[in-house]
């Protein structure tokens, strides 16, 4: 599929998905209504609004007029900075959204090149558009962390702890909003592949796609199961040295290299422990399984295309581990939906650092096999 053609289907994605996460953030009002409470219960809209207040436009209340919080820091010389500090965070977020823009663009364009939604493949590119919505969320947060964090009006203060926070949010809705944007976008990319001729797929070994399958999860499983053991990711998150504005990289650095968190069972049955690491085995058998037929439906197994598919492996077998854990752990009379989902998302930072490195390790020895395979005729 061409550059062309696949343009148009990652465009209009793009649009949709900075469209509908603008609505849901110009919804926040809404939250605030009297009866807002008695329709939905305090506590659902309570977790309502933090799903939506990275991306809403009311800037914080220390910023509204009139309004003196502890995050605020007024100017000690007498003047008033709410108006600098609030168009901070004002321009914090006109870059939030452009870069979630930008950023599905480019992964979709890329995506839908090699991966065309077509006969065999829509069932793949839908579920790798709705990971890389989510992956791309998670990117925008991050850029725009600097602006968002200078609008409190201390960003010099434990710079890289307020970084960490900052990306930690909204990644709720950008994995909801994802679902229906990547249904938009497969079906206009199956109306702009028509007519485009027959679309190759690579043909790989079955021994050559399961030895890169195993090379990206053992990279995977680097952050599921060693750094993600509670021992190691403590010593990370202490990890301080001396360095002023940017010590204490520890949080910053627990946000990107962790898939998750676990520790020997310890004074309970075994049967509970075994039901938590359950979504850790169901993340790696997601990952494998991915990697696994990757490089036959791709058109061509580069390595760009193999990196940004094992990203979206990735978030979905960490997706997949969430859903399971609500399904199988977090279980209540009392407890909601949306208090039981508060946990989704979380690792999308670990999975794109290590998803990209496992379609490095998956790529090169996929082609080492291959170049090590016999030849067909002889």
């Amino acid at each position: 599929m061409t550059y062309r053609r696949a343009a148009i289907p990652a465009l209009i994605g793009g649009l949709l998905l900075t469209a509908l996460l603008w609505w849901a953030g110009a919804s926040a009002d809404a939250l605030r209504l009297p009866g807002s409470d008695g329709t939905l219960g305090p506590g659902a809209v309570a977790e309502l609004q933090r799903w939506v207040a990275p991306w809403a436009y009311d800037p914080p209340v220390f910023l509204d007029s009139g309004a003196q919080a502890s995050g605020y820091v007024p100017d000690t010389s007498g003047g008033d900075d709410r108006d600098h500090y609030s168009g901070l965070y004002t321009t914090g977020l006109q870059i939030r959204y452009g870069a979630v823009l930008l950023a599905f663009v480019l992964g979709a364009l890329l995506l839908i090149r090699r991966l065309p939604p077509v006969r065999g493949r829509t069932t793949a590119a839908f579920l790798a558009l709705w990971a890389w919505g989510a992956a791309a969320g998670t990117l925008a947060v991050a850029v725009s962390a600097p602006w968002m964090i200078a609008s409190t009006g201390h960003g010099g203060y434990r710079f890289l702890p307020q970084l960490a926070n900052v990306i930690a949010g909204g990644r709720q809705l950008p994995v909801a909003v994802s679902l229906v944007v990547a249904g938009a976008t497969v079906l206009v990319a199956r109306i702009a592949a028509e007519g485009a001729g027959p679309l190759p797929r690579t043909d790989v070994p079955v021994r050559a796609a399961r030895l890169a399958a195993t090379a990206g999860t053992a990279v995977i499983a680097l952050s599921v199961v060693v750094l993600s053991y509670q021992p190691v990711a403590a010593a990370l998150q202490e990890f301080s040295p001396d360095g002023g504005l940017l010590s204490e990289p520890g949080d910053l650095l627990r946000q990107w290299l962790l898939l998750g968190a676990w520790d020997g069972p310890a004074g309970g049955p075994i049967g509970d422990w075994l039901r938590y690491r359950a979504s850790d085995v169901l993340l790696l058998a997601v990952v494998w399984w991915a990697l696994r037929r990757l490089p036959g439906l791709l058109t061509r197994a580069t390595l760009p295309a193999m990196a940004a598919g094992a990203v979206c492996a990735t978030v979905l077998g960490l997706l997949a581990g969430q859903l399971l854990r609500i399904a199988v752990v977090q279980t209540g009379p009392r407890q909601g939906l949306l208090h039981s989902t508060a946990g989704i998302g979380i690792g999308i930072p670990a999975a794109l650092t290590f998803g990209l490195a496992a379609g490095v390790a998956a790529t090169a020895v996929l082609r080492l096999s291959l170049r090590s395979a016999p030849d067909p005729a002889a």
